[in-house]
């Protein structure tokens, strides 16, 4: 990754750089190789150079060929400057994540999120910024660069509903593909609307259901949970299937068991001392993240309860730290690599112009038990 400056200096990150065909060699200072003298070498005219370096499909095979070993054999760089002009595409897309910067680079979530989206973007010409856009400053950088004159698209992801991001992405006429949906897309059961516009998620609602399903058919009855923060999609869809879970068994939900967390491990810690203190006869809880689910073990253990045999324990995620807790934690798996791919495909599907088989994917999440519950 290359930064100019410091973390704090910038808000955009270059991650991934692929260029349409570069070269392994450089040429020698002053004999810079030409547009004409790779079309000489390939043997073929010069516009069937230029749209094999603009990834026009209507050259042969055997014509790509011989540009792209011409291309490799003199060590021609095509002048993307030049190149956005005749094109007008910047060969760039940007994923925002509305952010810390210690959050993005610290939660697994957003790791996984983008390799996926590298993943994706490695076999094509175009490649991918990230920007945090919490505070004020970082947002007005942002915000300069979502233009059609910087990026060809945009990726918007961990939304709040206060974001203005996607009404002004829209407003600049980029095509935007959101990971996850805003919270006032969702109706109470943690459903979207019929205007949800094109996203990835995930299966928050049924995921959390299996959770609080598992825990309620093992026993457990009283189930507290540690919610995601309700401004966003995937704190309210989460909430909604414990809900749901605890209706399907015939029982009310009692609000002393419902406390709020941010995803993150201390707010884990702090939710279940709340919930403790409020209910201590609690013998299971189902909170929205691995790390908080880790926050709420530390919690549990200092308050001398033994998990799972006295507070069973399911989180959410499947991060690398449901297999490093002790003991291991159950959660609900979400495909967060995958939900990357999609994104990222579904954004190239966008700015080709291309119709898409559907604007929106919601993919499975799927209970995993191990040993805390």
């Amino acid at each position: 990754m290359s930064s100019a400056g410091t973390a704090s200096d910038i808000a955009f990150r270059t991650l991934t750089h692929n260029e349409p065909v570069t070269s392994q060699r450089r040429a020698p200072q002053g004999q810079r190789p030409t547009l004409d003298k790779v079309a000489a070498r390939a043997g073929v005219g010069r516009g069937t150079v230029s749209r094999v370096i603009n990834g026009s499909a209507h050259v042969s095979p055997k014509a790509r060929e011989a540009v792209e070993r011409a291309i490799s054999e003199l060590g021609y760089v095509p002048n993307l400057a030049a190149r956005s002009l005749v094109t007008r595409r910047t060969e760039a897309v940007a994923l925002v994540v509305s952010e810390s910067e210690a959050r993005v680079f610290g939660e697994p979530f957003f790791a996984g999120i983008v390799r996926g989206i590298s993943s994706t973007l490695v076999d094509t010409h175009l490649q991918l910024w990230l920007a945090m856009a919490q505070s004020a400053e970082e947002r007005e950088r942002v915000e300069h660069h979502l233009t059609p004159q910087h990026v060809d698209g945009v990726m918007l992801l961990s939304l709040h509903d206060d974001d203005p991001l996607p009404a002004l992405v829209q407003q600049r006429g980029l095509p935007m593909v959101l990971g996850g949906r805003p919270a006032h897309q969702l109706d109470s059961a943690g459903s979207p609307g019929p205007d949800a516009g094109w996203y990835v998620d995930v299966d928050n609602t049924g995921g959390a259901r299996q959770a609080v399903t598992h825990l309620l058919a093992s026993g457990r009855r009283t189930v507290a949970t540690i919610t995601g923060p309700q401004d966003m999609g995937a704190g309210v869809a989460r909430l909604a299937g414990y809900r749901d879970a605890h209706h399907d068994h015939g029982q009310t939900v009692d609000p002393a068991l419902i406390e709020h967390g941010d995803y993150s491990y201390d707010s884990g810690v702090a939710a279940m001392r709340l919930l403790l203190q409020r209910r201590p006869d609690i013998d299971a809880v189902f909170a929205a993240a691995d790390l908080m689910a880790a926050g709420a073990l530390r919690t549990l253990r200092e308050s001398g309860r033994r998990v799972p045999d006295d507070v069973a324990v399911v989180g959410f995620d499947d991060s690398g730290v449901a297999r490093q807790t002790d003991p291991t934690l159950t959660t609900v798996r979400q495909p967060i690599e995958e939900m990357g791919r999609e994104m990222a495909q579904l954004l190239v599907t966008r700015i080709s112009g291309s119709q898409p088989d559907r604007p929106s994917l919601i993919l499975d999440a799927n209970l995993v038990i191990r040993e805390s519950a």
